[in-house]
């Protein structure tokens, strides 16, 4: 009978003990894996766990109620954790909350539930586009579930379903990505456009670029009802583009079967776009560009010497470009894109710029409000390819776990969990 007593005493204090303790996953130089503790997060949020997102402290760490299942997930994901007692914990949000002090403390809510915006697999089961996703990578290796929605989904209202948007690699002018002088022959871009042509057909549209501006007003209704939008690449000057050009012709023949408007450069309603304005149109549907919105033609920067640096917010007055922004450094790699970087003078004084290669004056990283909801322009195609060509293989993110990159992508996925917003009805 003591022999039981002293186990079930021993079993209230260890009990005990562990209730009375954190897990810290620190996001500092010292974290073995940044891009899978962001699945951690999410997979905590997902079981009810509290959640804490400690703003600057340690790169950016999370702390979670001691549960022996999450130390077992740190273990078999190779996350970095420790142990801490509740005192050390309590100082730490003491010492966060100091005024004197650029850190802040915010509270994870939900998981937030994510749609990727992007074409699956064409009539015969085969994949669309020879070219993968930054975004569905990183959210496939950190272990955070997406569905995947297109066109049909956009225009049913389907997108009122999610919290987050990602835009993947698109073309939202209708001109098919400007591919046509490179790949024009290609089967691949052959089955593309008559893809394309038939869902506008379904969807009562004469020609894609048609379609494609009933979808970018869609997503634009969807932010402004208080959703969560994040694009790369082509998909983010291509959708302002769209949007600035509605009711405009400013595709020519080979893209929509008739020429385009000599004068759309003087109709573009500058208004109506997210991020960028005054910007001129690149109407030679032979030239890889659709605006002088991107840099990537103009740019001067030598690759071993391309990085940016991302601005330091005010964690406890700022905490939304704050938390965009959290790393376990300030200067990021460059990377190229169809759309790398934008030039400053296309850029809204509305906009935050939250990364930017200031030598070279364009912005990589921007971010802005519309309605009751915000978006997130990130320019490149991948963080750990410089230069990613059609038909290249995938990155292997198990070679790249420490990515500062890549943490950008996942910031904004962790966002809408700390950010609620009401959304219209």
């Amino acid at each position: 009978m003591k022999r039981l007593m002293l186990l079930i005493v021993c079993a209230i204090l260890i009990t005990s003990q562990i209730k009375a303790s954190y897990i810290l996953i620190p996001m500092g130089e010292d974290q073995k894996n940044h891009l899978k503790a962001y699945g951690i997060a999410y997979w905590a949020l997902e079981k009810k766990a509290e959640v804490h997102w400690l703003l600057n402290y340690e790169g950016g760490s999370f702390a979670l109620k001691n549960v022996m299942a999450i130390q077992e997930e740190c273990v078999t994901r190779d996350v970095s954790y420790q142990v801490i007692p509740d005192a050390k914990f309590t100082a730490i949000l003491q010492k966060i909350s100091d005024p004197e002090k650029n850190m802040d403390a915010i509270k994870l809510e939900t998981p937030p539930k994510i749609a990727v915006y992007s074409p699956t697999v064409n009539a015969k089961g085969e994949e669309v586009q020879p070219w993968d996703d930054a975004v569905t990578l990183v959210l496939t290796y950190a272990e955070i579930p997406y569905d995947v929605v297109y066109d049909t989904e956009v225009l049913e209202d389907k997108l009122a379903q999610y919290d987050w948007l990602h835009l993947h690699h698109e073309d939202f002018t209708g001109q098919y990505g400007k591919f046509y002088a490179s790949y024009g022959s290609r089967p691949w871009y052959r089955d593309h456009v008559a893809g394309m042509e038939a869902l506008a057909t379904k969807h009562g549209f004469k020609k894609v670029s048609q379609l494609k501006l009933a979808v970018a007003k869609k997503i634009k209704e969807y932010v402004g009802g208080g959703g969560f939008m994040f694009a790369m690449c082509s998909a983010t000057d291509s959708y302002d583009i769209a949007l600035a050009a509605e009711g405009i012709d400013i595709c020519e023949r080979m893209f929509d079967g008739d020429g385009q408007d000599q004068t759309a450069q003087s109709k573009l309603d500058f208004t109506k776009t997210f991020a960028f304005e005054n910007f001129k149109l690149v109407r030679d549907p032979m030239k890889y560009e659709f605006s002088d919105i991107d840099a990537s033609s103009t740019r001067k920067v030598d690759m071993k010497l391309d990085y940016f640096t991302l601005f330091d917010f005010s964690a406890k007055w700022d905490p939304v470009p704050t938390m965009l922004t959290q790393n376990h450094t300030r200067t990021v790699k460059g990377y190229m894109g169809q759309t790398t970087s934008y030039v400053k003078r296309t850029i809204k004084s509305s906009v935050l710029i939250l990364g930017e290669n200031k030598p070279a004056d364009e912005a990589r990283y921007i971010h802005g409000e519309h309605g009751f909801g915000t978006w997130t322009f990130y320019g490149g195609h991948d963080p750990e390819d410089y230069r990613h060509y059609v038909h290249d293989p995938a990155t292997d993110l198990n070679l790249h776990p420490n990515s500062p990159g890549y943490r950008l992508i996942l910031n904004n996925v962790l966002f809408p969990a700390a950010k609620k917003k009401k959304r219209k009805t």
